[in-house]
């Protein structure tokens, strides 16, 4: 075989054993969860899901937003709980807060 041949097959076969990079799926926002709360009106927008559907993704940032609202932050504005394993991390700092929920490889982002 020549030399060319097996580099191209080479690249190849590692080319399709390399785990792929997971591309964020962009998901519908979950609109007004707090209906009744000084918190009426405000969506958990931009909701991006990695290694995820989004139905779950909807449902991770619904329900670990709600716990991380009764957590407290630390001193830079940085709050952490755990909700059914997911590791949930928001940042409270910036003008909409950022929040991040990860489990194993799977995550999911949103914004407050």
């Amino acid at each position: 075989m020549p030399r060319p041949l097996i580099v191209l097959l080479t690249a190849v076969a590692v080319a399709a054993l390399a785990p792929s990079v997971a591309q964020a799926k962009a998901c519908n926002p979950v609109k007004n969860p707090y209906a009744g709360t000084r918190y009426e009106g405000v969506d958990l927008s931009r909701i991006r899901a990695e290694n995820v559907g989004c139905r779950t993704a909807r449902r991770v940032a619904r329900k670990g937003h709600r716990k991380a609202l009764a957590g407290v932050p630390d001193a830079n504005g940085i709050v952490r709980v755990r909700w059914h394993g997911w590791q949930v991390r928001g940042d409270l700092k910036p003008e909409h807060d950022r929040y991040v929920a990860r489990k194993g490889e799977r995550r999911v982002r949103w914004r407050f």
